[in-house]
């Protein structure tokens, strides 16, 4: 019994040793770039020796991948997105039900993660790694919503002349961190208006009228 105790009380100190070096590498890659912020100033910010947290990660990128999937999902379990419960629910609805919870979950993910994918796009332009990085994160991105655009398809709910490939690509634009940056952060709308465009925008350009 003391022994599985102590067990519980060691992975919980890991579990938040690792929280905490996130969370500072995040404050500081979003504060002063990927390739300002150095592996010591994270270990710094987070109160941990530079050794620790090369032990726990190995590498700035490794840190910037997995803050990546955190910030997405919105918490630490191994649960892909479309295994999640408001994707399962989403894709389940009646069509304009299906897209106005997509965009929905989609304002949550981005108002968390927009900021750092900005740090990635930005870094990915001379950093090979980050590069990749960034084409992985589009991927995924892509085949999440060809998966809702099969979805629609699948009810025959698309314009005519639209097919899932094309909604797919469609909705990539419409809900692309790069499109939510600039009209949130860089032209103050507030999240409920992007929202509410997003939803329309894809309510119009991907439903039969």
């Amino acid at each position: 019994m003391a022994a599985a105790k102590n067990t519980g009380a060691r992975l919980a100190r890991t579990a938040a040793n690792r929280a905490r070096m996130l969370e500072a590498a995040r404050d500081l890659f979003t504060a002063h770039g990927y390739t300002a912020t150095t592996m010591k100033a994270i270990a710094d910010r987070a109160g941990m020796a530079v050794q620790t947290l090369y032990f726990t990660f190995a590498t700035k990128r490794a840190i910037l991948s997995e803050l990546l999937d955190v910030e997405i999902a919105g918490d630490t379990e191994p649960v892909a997105t479309l295994d999640r419960p408001w994707a399962a629910k989403a894709l389940a609805a009646p069509p304009a039900e299906q897209i106005r919870l997509q965009v929905a979950a989609a304002a949550g993910i981005l108002a968390r993660v927009s900021p750092l994918l900005e740090v990635v796009r930005s870094a990915a332009a001379t950093d090979p790694e980050i590069a990749e990085l960034w084409r992985t994160n589009i991927s995924q991105r892509h085949i999440v919503q060809l998966r809702f655009a099969d979805a629609l398809d699948a009810k025959a709910a698309l314009r005519p002349g639209t097919d899932a490939a094309r909604a797919a690509d469609i909705a990539l634009a419409v809900l692309a961190p790069e499109t939510y940056h600039l009209l949130v952060h860089e032209r103050g709308w507030s999240p409920d208006a992007w929202q509410q465009w997003a939803t329309d925008a894809l309510l119009h350009q991907l439903l039969t009228p």
